[in-house]
């Protein structure tokens, strides 16, 4: 399985909206144009768009129209998961889905009983997809602006401070 890279860049707009907004002490943060955060990561602004308006549909983002409008996180960091993101990009479903291939060719006429419970390979998989999805729910936006040195995050408020 690979993830879209859309994926990758949602989380680090979720996490840069939370350093540029994190200190700011206003009732709620500024928003920020999305044209701008594409230019800070070198992306063309209308991909980014499309990553953005997944994640404001999931309710991870909110945007503002206007003037001064843009795009800001719509809950605290603390409250928005990695699972939420993966989910806004890549959808609810499992990374994985069961065909039941093994009840093809040469088991094709066997009883449907034989095939009862779920094969060893299909538990496996969803087991595993299972502790991928609940480390990714344990893991919010908050914990990975901390995990990153503060002197990123200084560095990402002065770039959008100047520009």
């Amino acid at each position: 399985m690979r993830m879209n890279e859309g994926v990758e860049w949602a989380a680090h707009v979720c996490v840069l909206l939370h350093w540029l907004h994190e200190d700011d002490g206003h009732d709620g943060p500024a928003p920020t144009p999305v044209a701008r955060l594409a230019e800070a990561y070198d992306l063309p602004a209308a991909y980014l768009v499309k990553q953005v308006q997944a994640l404001t549909r999931a309710g991870i983002t909110e945007s503002v129209p206007g003037k001064y409008g843009g795009v800001r996180l719509a809950r605290p960091a603390g409250r928005i998961t990695l699972m939420d993101v993966v989910a806004a990009i890549e959808g609810p479903d499992d990374a994985f889905a069961c065909t039941e291939i093994r009840q093809r060719g040469m088991n094709e006429d066997r009883p449907a009983r034989d095939f009862a419970k779920p094969c060893g390979i299909a538990h496996a998989m969803r087991g595993a997809e299972l502790a991928w999805r609940r480390e990714l729910a344990a893991t919010s936006i908050l914990d990975l602006a901390a995990r990153t040195p503060r002197r990123v995050a200084a560095d990402a408020r002065r770039h959008f401070a100047r520009t």
